[in-house]
């Protein structure tokens, strides 16, 4: 082969490979409109937040796959010799796929399952905070301090779920410790006073106080009571505070652990 030939070899190739990547930076960029445009179609706005996510990231991959296949046909490569290809990466590339299957097929069982919707405030694990979306293969959340959490779906399916949002109402439990020589009747009377007080403190099932542990150095008094759930962290702080400030004004004691020594003289 002479040098011309060699040149005009490299010149077609090279203008194969300039359009292969013409094709995917243009394919991309319309794949990336083409999502926006689908999500704010009117039929997909109706969609419940949750599905609606997953929708927009199960189009974006296909529409990206799509490029990338006619990237490869662009270039000169044969679609079956690039299936050759990855089917000769072997065992690597059926670990890649067996995680990522896991996680689109643990993505579709939440949407069928739908242990939560976006929106509901979850614990998973060792991580908790309000569902954003579910994607093809990552269910995001924010956590209160604002971080953001991909979990993968493949680890929702089996791990246990705790949804805080979804029942509407909780149950809120608040414990004081008071001295051995309070008067219970007193101290029945002042908690339930500042529950009185509290605003979303719902009637059914009816707020109550119970004595529910007696304690080494305390008797452990529980403020029990309903509210909606987006009243619960309010109503907590809400009944710490007064709750404190009300047994100190009546001069309840709350007394600190306590150990009694005992010196035996021999």
């Amino acid at each position: 082969m002479d040098m011309e030939n060699i040149l005009r070899l490299l010149r077609e190739q090279g203008l194969r490979l300039l359009a292969g990547l013409a094709v995917l930076g243009v394919g991309f960029f319309l794949a990336h409109w083409i999502v926006k445009l689908v999500d704010r179609s009117r039929p997909l706005v109706k969609v419940e937040p949750t599905l609606k996510g997953f929708l927009d990231n199960l189009t974006r991959w296909l529409l990206y796959i799509l490029v990338v296949l006619t990237a490869v046909g662009v270039m000169g490569i044969p679609l079956t010799s690039f299936v050759t290809i990855l089917a000769s990466a072997g065992v690597a590339v059926s670990l890649a796929l067996q995680g990522a299957l896991g996680n689109f097929v643990g993505g579709l069982l939440m949407l069928i399952l739908k242990p939560f919707k976006a929106g509901d405030y979850v614990k998973v694990g060792d991580a908790e905070g309000t569902v954003q979306t579910v994607g093809v293969f990552y269910t995001e959340l924010t956590t209160p301090d604002n971080r953001h959490v991909s979990l993968p779906n493949s680890s929702l399916t089996n791990t246990a779920i705790v949804n805080y949002t979804r029942e509407g109402t909780r149950r809120l439990d608040v414990a004081f410790g008071v001295s051995y020589g309070t008067d219970m009747d007193q101290v029945f009377q002042v908690l339930m006073d500042v529950v009185r007080r509290g605003q979303g403190v719902l009637g059914d099932p009816a707020p109550a106080v119970h004595l529910t542990e007696c304690a080494d150095s305390s008797l452990k008094f529980t403020v029990r009571l309903w509210c909606k759930t987006a009243d619960y962290w309010d109503l907590y702080f809400y009944l710490m505070e007064e709750g404190k400030r009300a047994l100190d004004r009546a001069g309840i004691e709350i007394p600190y652990p306590q150990v009694d020594v005992h010196i035996k003289e021999r």
